[in-house]
């Protein structure tokens, strides 16, 4: 059937206007491009249909394609289809009071945000992780995404499609077939979480179909057994003799790590001379970029003593592990990092051996210790600054692990009998 009226579909709405016409721009054949045109305050943008038509067979009253054209009634069909769809993403976009620009609205049209998949959203985040040089947490993340993209074997998957019965789908298949662990499922569902975030940040999915949460998919992480080393078991590290060089540096590395309150590994191999001055130890903390300023305990001096003849400058740094790092790049300092920290584990096994421990020794452990030995006598907001947390929630939580003396005086009272 011909359509021999004027598309009355046209919408002008906040500002904002979409309309059929014919650009007077011809293309090398002399043909006019048959477009949408979308305006938001005086400023268009043209959608174009694809179609061209000689400027005779344009009525430019009417807006539609005249009958003298072979295939006017095809292409003034695909306009009224063209137009629909169009003013149906204004109406939309309009209900949901968004501040949008005609391009935005063009965007929309031809990409349309609901069909935007879970891995261009993850892709995305990986490059902002990747260009910030988050490259520890780029590598688990990217890992982590791998594991959402082989089992739903889509690249074109929807979050619509990622719902509660995925995901428990996933969790399952997370632990039968690829044997994960409890933690590192919910590190998984993290960053399922982050990206859904996003996603509905963005407008891509609205939040009605969000699957974490009460009575959905809930996020808790299992309880962990921190173990640290006792006072006792410090000291006999402390008095090892008879060690190599290599079994010497690594415990001096740990010991310093210990007496600083449990300093992550990859802050101590960075720390430089320049960063001590004034008795005290200044540094920037790779995990969340927080200055810190502490006094070097006198445990500290004859570590720092035992490095001193190395020293090429004040800017040098005190452990070797660094000094060969290309500092510009980060995937070479990350590098650099997990060679070292797995040198150390190794080499903290022995020690362990030879002083007669029988809990794994290893870098991180120093960290547990420092709290195992504080326990309640350190008051907690005093623990949050040493331990450099955020929250005093966190501090809690973590010192938790450590804190036994309530439960160990209840169960005396109740079997001491």
């Amino acid at each position: 059937m011909y359509l021999c009226c004027t598309f009355g579909l046209n919408i002008t709405t906040v500002a904002s206007s979409i309309k059929v016409t014919l650009r007077k721009k011809p293309n090398k054949q002399g043909q006019y491009p048959l477009v949408i045109r979308i305006t938001k305050e005086r400023r268009s943008t043209y959608l174009y249909t694809g179609q061209y038509i000689n400027l005779k067979y344009w009525d430019e009253v009417n807006k539609i394609v005249r009958k003298s054209h072979p295939n006017s009634v095809r292409l003034n069909n695909l306009l009224l289809t063209k137009l629909a769809e169009a003013n149906k993403t204004l109406l939309t976009l309009t209900s949901d009071k968004t501040d949008f620009s005609s391009q935005t609205i063009k965007k929309e049209i031809t990409t349309p945000l609901s069909k935007v998949s879970f891995k261009q959203v993850a892709d995305s985040y990986l490059k902002e992780l990747n260009v910030n040089k988050k490259l520890n947490r780029y590598i688990t993340d990217k890992a982590r995404i791998g594991h959402v993209m082989r089992f739903a074997n889509n690249n074109q998957i929807t979050f619509k499609e990622i719902d509660e019965a995925f995901l428990r789908r996933f969790m399952s298949y997370l632990k039968g077939e690829r044997k994960l662990s409890q933690r590192s499922v919910i590190n998984t569902l993290i960053v399922i979480r982050t990206l859904y975030n996003r996603a509905i940040k963005q407008g891509i999915i609205e939040r009605k179909h969000y699957p974490f949460g009460k009575d959905k998919i809930r996020i808790k992480f299992p309880e962990t057994e921190k173990v640290g080393l006792t006072k006792e078991e410090i000291q006999d590290i402390e008095a090892l003799d008879t060690l190599t060089a290599q079994e010497t540096h690594v415990r001096n590395v740990w010991l310093f790590s210990f007496y600083l309150a449990g300093m992550r590994v990859g802050d101590v191999i960075n720390i430089r001379w320049s960063d001590i001055y004034d008795g005290r130890l200044h540094y920037r903390m790779s995990k969340n970029a927080k200055l810190l300023s502490l006094k070097l305990p006198e445990k500290v001096i004859p570590i720092l003593e035992h490095y001193k003849n190395d020293k090429n400058n004040e800017d040098d740094f005190i452990f070797p592990e660094m000094k060969k790092a290309n500092l510009k790049s980060a995937q070479d300092v990350l590098a650099k990092t997990k060679t070292a920290t797995k040198k150390f584990n190794k080499y903290l096994s022995r020690l362990a051996n030879k002083a007669n421990i029988d809990k794994k020794l290893t870098m991180h452990i120093a960290r547990h210790s420092f709290g195992n030995i504080a326990g309640e006598a350190i008051p907690l907001q005093m623990l949050q600054k040493l331990y450099r947390h955020t929250s005093i929630t966190t501090t809690i939580n973590y010192q938790a692990n450590f804190m036994h003396q309530d439960t160990d005086d209840a169960l005396d009272r109740v079997i001491n009998f």
